[in-house]
């Protein structure tokens, strides 16, 4: 990693209007670039304690592999399946934990390339040039649907299986590079863009329009972004835990669309005052308009005199 930091951060983590407690857990190192978003299945002792035990063993495999051999898609594989082998075991210690489990979402960024590591239905989105993208599958029926283009977003967060997902981390063991267990997801990260890890607390409340909207409004404060986008949740229905890990990169200023369209406003005011109601001959056209209608209304006067 480069020395200095090249990016701010800002987490953002709520109960809900609903949930009895937060299940939801994360984890932020910017020094070397870790982000993680977590959330708990299971109820309210064992879903804590699947999420607290996957940020507990992804921190302690990410930081005991930091020179390891195999590059960043294989430290964030052996985390992650570090994190599964962990709460399937303590869950076979004791029968108030048994099933319990967690989805997650796990980024490392490192000279401008961001790998993803992702099991569940919690999501990443990347924010650049004024648009929002969704880098993660979510692993469910419903998530499919729409990723597939047979589901509109709005008809997925409506869905009654929307909750239902078939990958989680702790319910079996796994090996690090088991098929149909991690989704690795590979992008750039510039400078200039941003991304957002959330639990579905949040997707599942706010389209994407309504997240891009409220990241576009970040003016330098990553944290007031994250706690905005909670906000604006608990504001659609609070319905479930809310976690937000919001990063901006060194360049991103937000996408202005207020400030052009306030100096949209000010240029129809503008054209308003200086030209008033537009008529439908103006300036010169109208000189030789009249004029032409002038000199027919002359020649017609002549001609009645003459006769």
């Amino acid at each position: 990693m480069p020395a200095a930091v090249q990016w701010r951060s800002g987490v953002a983590s709520d109960t809900g209007l609903v949930r009895a407690s937060n299940e939801d857990r994360y984890w932020i190192d910017d020094e070397n670039g870790v982000f993680l978003v977590v959330d708990g299945v299971g109820g309210h002792a064992a879903g804590e304690t699947a999420a607290e035990t996957a940020v507990e063993a992804i921190r302690e495999e990410l930081r005991a592999a930091n020179d390891a051999a195999g590059g960043t898609e294989a430290r964030v594989r052996r985390a992650i399946a570090a994190a599964n082998n962990r709460i399937f075991g303590a869950a076979q210690d004791s029968e108030e934990l048994r099933g319990m489990a967690c989805v997650l979402t796990l980024a490392l960024v490192d000279a401008g390339e961001m790998v993803i590591g992702h099991v569940g239905d919690s999501r990443l989105y990347l924010i650049w040039n004024g648009s929002i993208r969704k880098l993660t599958p979510d692993h469910s029926p419903v998530g499919e649907g729409e990723d597939a283009g047979e589901l509109s977003e709005e008809e997925a967060m409506l869905h009654p299986r929307r909750n239902e997902v078939f990958r989680d981390v702790g319910t079996r063991p796994h090996g690090a590079d088991d098929d149909g267990f991690i989704d690795i997801r590979r992008c750039h990260f510039k400078p200039e863009a941003a991304f957002l890890l959330c639990s579905d607390g949040l997707s599942d409340v706010l389209p994407s329009t309504a997240i891009r909207d409220v990241i576009e409004r970040y003016r330098g404060d990553a944290g007031a972004v994250a706690r905005e986008l909670v906000d604006a949740a608990n504001e659609a229905g609070g319905k479930d835990n809310i976690t937000a890990v919001f990063v901006a990169g060194s360049e991103y200023r937000g996408h202005r669309r207020e400030a052009r369209e306030r100096h949209a406003i000010t240029r129809m005011r503008l054209t308003a005052a200086e030209g008033r109601p537009r008529r439908f001959f103006t300036g010169r056209l109208a000189f030789l308009f009249y004029g032409v209608l002038l000199g027919l209304l002359l020649a017609a006067a002549l001609d009645a005199l003459r006769g």
